[in-house]
């Protein structure tokens, strides 16, 4: 087939299964956005609106419900003849509430080339350094270009989580029309994947919020195939959809995460391996293309996670894949300690105590390689791990680092585990 011919085509319209593609319609998420709309509604009265916190974990339709929500509202604001502005900010790889002021400053002073899709405000103002200035005088920059909007304003801040500690902004943004004695109904909206975000703030901060809490839960697997059915009928050609693909991907995502973002990238992947299999004039996404789909993206999670790795890292994800392929995990940290310094001595380098040991196995936690496993059976509570992606992924992605593993591969074989 030549690589540009257009006769074996699945897709009709494939951004339509990209996690940045905005449907018209937000699914699944009709209570959650009416929670929502209920503590902005005082807006469209010329009132203070409720600070709103979501949370849930990555893909469950946050961001998506935010920007669907925040459309509705500006929508309303006009109708009603209110100036309503939205300044967002994402707050990956920002840490402090200095910056976070900085930053959303610079959203707006960048005229129309704003960065985040749902800013509205458009300041003819030079951008402020990153550093240099008191936090107090960034605060009051930002309040005043509050105001210089002409209107109320909502700002959202999503992964506000990365903040930490440093949560002064949660503070004065509440508290800048008494504080600062500014004109303008001020809105927050934070979201977060951190559930314990909140516990985990300041006292004060706490007391000045005032905000609803509303709660994300993952979808289950009936809700993924109303979500992706809704997407295949925009995204795939007519009749490429083998009977029984929404399903499996619905069920795979709902199992895992009970993230829509998962379940879309597997139907997305598996269309892919489809639509470039061999040309046979018909060609239709099938379950094994989504049993194909999940391998692939395990195996690219996993090279992704060993990228972040130093040397030990790879050799204690080398020890559970030794662990698993033995059927031995979940297995606790003392035992994978012992075999961690087998295999570290046979791979020529020199052991981690366990304490160092144990960092590795919380980072290839965090990365979605390894579950952990609380096991409080017996006399005390113990910690286990096991992987959390295929082995047959795992042992893909570690022989890039390691030359052989084909014993591994034939323990998994012998212990039918592969």
């Amino acid at each position: 087939m030549a690589r540009f011919d257009l006769d074996n085509l699945v897709f009709a319209n494939k951004d339509v299964l990209r996690e940045d593609w905005q449907p018209d319609n937000l699914a699944e998420r009709d209570a959650e956005m009416d929670t929502c709309a209920s503590a902005l509604r005082p807006l469209l009265r010329g009132n203070q609106p409720d600070n709103l916190f979501l949370y849930g974990l990555t893909g469950v339709g946050k961001t998506a419900a935010t920007h669907a929500l925040i459309t509705e509202l500006l929508d309303a604001a006009a109708d009603v003849e209110r100036h309503l502005e939205v300044v967002e900010l994402n707050c990956t790889g920002i840490t402090s509430s200095y910056q976070v002021a900085v930053n959303l400053v610079n959203e707006m002073r960048t005229g129309d080339a704003h960065s985040h899709a749902l800013t509205t405000v458009s300041l003819e103002k030079d951008p402020l350094p990153e550093t240099g200035h008191p936090q107090k005088r960034v605060f009051r920059e930002l309040l005043k270009d509050f105001e210089s909007a002409g209107g109320d304003v909502i700002v959202v801040l999503d992964e506000i989580d990365t903040i930490g500690s440093d949560d002064d902004i949660l503070y004065e943004l509440p508290r800048a029309r008494k504080t600062y004695d500014i004109d303008v109904n001020l809105g927050l909206i934070g979201i977060s994947n951190d559930f314990k975000f909140r516990e985990n703030l300041s006292p004060k901060v706490k007391d000045s919020l005032c905000e609803k809490e509303v709660h994300f839960q993952p979808y289950d697997a009936e809700q993924l195939v109303r979500i992706l059915e809704k997407r295949a009928d925009r995204a795939l050609a007519e009749g490429v959809l083998a009977e029984g693909v929404v399903p499996l991907c619905a069920a795979m995502a709902a199992q895992d995460s009970g993230s829509a973002r998962q379940a879309l990238r597997l139907l997305r992947i598996a269309g892919d391996f489809a639509e470039n299999g061999p040309s046979d004039g018909d060609p239709r996404i099938t379950e094994e293309h989504v049993r194909r789909a999940e391998e692939e993206i395990q195996r690219q999670q996993v090279v992704e996670g060993m990228e972040e790795l130093t040397r030990h890292g790879k050799l204690v994800l080398l020890t559970v894949a030794h662990l698993e392929a033995e059927g031995e995990t979940p297995e606790r940290t003392k035992v994978i300690h012992q075999r961690y310094r087998q295999v570290s001595k046979r791979e020529g380098s020199d052991p981690l105590k366990r304490r160092a040991m144990h960092d590795h196995l919380t980072d290839l936690t965090l990365q979605g390689v390894l579950t952990k496993i609380d096991d409080t059976s017996g006399r005390g509570n113990y910690n286990q791990y096991e992987l959390d992606v295929e082995l047959d992924s795992a042992i893909d992605a570690l022989e890039v680092e390691f030359d052989d593993l084909t014993a591994v591969r034939e323990t998994a074989h012998r212990n039918h585990v592969l």
